[in-house]
């Protein structure tokens, strides 16, 4: 008998160990589950752009929109964007653990509502990632906000805040 089917047949016959394990399991997939989501809306809901041999291509927009810490950035539907201290002196300091939970902003994104397009730029992270940035800020999304104008990410290790359509950091605390 596996491990599978020996969850199947009786979950009071699981060892400690094995129970353990499979609460391991569980927690890791409701974890990843909203996670999931995220990433999905977030490529479904992109605006489309029309090329030269008639593909569409996504391109994200980059706009304001108001929260309850004030006006952020956001992107187009209206997921709250962030900066990450310390991007400031070292760009893209965030690596691959701290991105599964703080997704970058990928591609080149467009100037939105109430967007400096000047302010709006790009750094080439590798040779297949290039980042969004805004006044020299790397953008990212926070996997805890759920809805569009959540904040939640706010201060998280002091280090995680959204950015004010000025550029600065909003330090507030919603």
């Amino acid at each position: 008998m596996n491990r599978f089917t020996e969850a199947a047949v009786s979950p009071l016959a699981l060892t400690e160990n094995r129970q353990s394990e499979v609460l391991m399991r569980i927690r890791h997939t409701l974890f990843a589950l909203p996670l999931l989501g995220l990433v999905l809306a977030a490529c479904g809901a992109t605006a489309g752009q029309a090329t030269t041999n008639g593909a569409t291509t996504t391109v994200p927009t980059v706009k304001v929109s108001q929260t309850a810490v004030g006006q952020v950035l956001a992107d187009q539907t209206g997921r709250t964007l962030y900066a990450f201290t310390k991007d400031k002196d070292k760009p893209a300091a965030c690596d691959a653990d701290c991105v599964a939970v703080w997704p970058v902003m990928a591609g080149k994104a467009a100037a939105g509502d109430g967007v400096t397009a000047s302010l709006l730029g790009e750094a080439k992270e590798s040779d297949s990632l290039t980042q969004v940035t805004y006044k020299g800020w790397p953008l990212y999304y926070y996997v805890g906000d759920s809805v569009p104008g959540d904040v939640n990410g706010t201060g998280i290790d002091t280090a995680w805040f959204p950015l004010s359509p000025d550029g600065s950091l909003l330090k507030t605390q919603p």
